[in-house]
């Protein structure tokens, strides 16, 4: 990409003017999610650009996934530290022996 061919970032502009028409018909809820897509895949434009691969779509999505799997781990890590004692490593509470749990959920009621 560069002097031959587009940049991954001419290409995201040319990608999400293509799906304008969809992010149109989403709710309008739902708009603000669509454009953090994009937000993201500009995030990793460096490496996409890098990589210099015959097809960007693919570095578009590889970008979108990074970034979401680095939000996933910050909020491990943030739900980490916060500690749930009595919490199982799947987040439901310890059983006790009369058959009770000993924590609830986090967020449950």
């Amino acid at each position: 990409m560069g002097r031959t061919n587009p940049t991954y970032r001419d290409f995201l502009r040319r990608l999400e003017d293509d799906w304008r028409p969809f992010r149109r018909g989403l709710r309008r809820r739902y708009q603000d999610d669509f454009d953090r897509l994009f937000e993201r895949a500009r995030g990793h434009a460096d490496a996409a650009g890098y990589a210099n691969g015959t097809d960007p779509e693919f570095a578009f999505l590889l970008s979108v996934l990074l970034a979401q799997e680095r939000e996933l781990r910050e909020l491990r890590e943030e739900v980490d530290g916060v500690g749930h004692e009595g919490l199982s490593e799947d987040g439901i509470g310890d059983q006790s022996e009369d058959g009770g749990f000993t924590a609830e959920r986090s967020g449950r009621d």
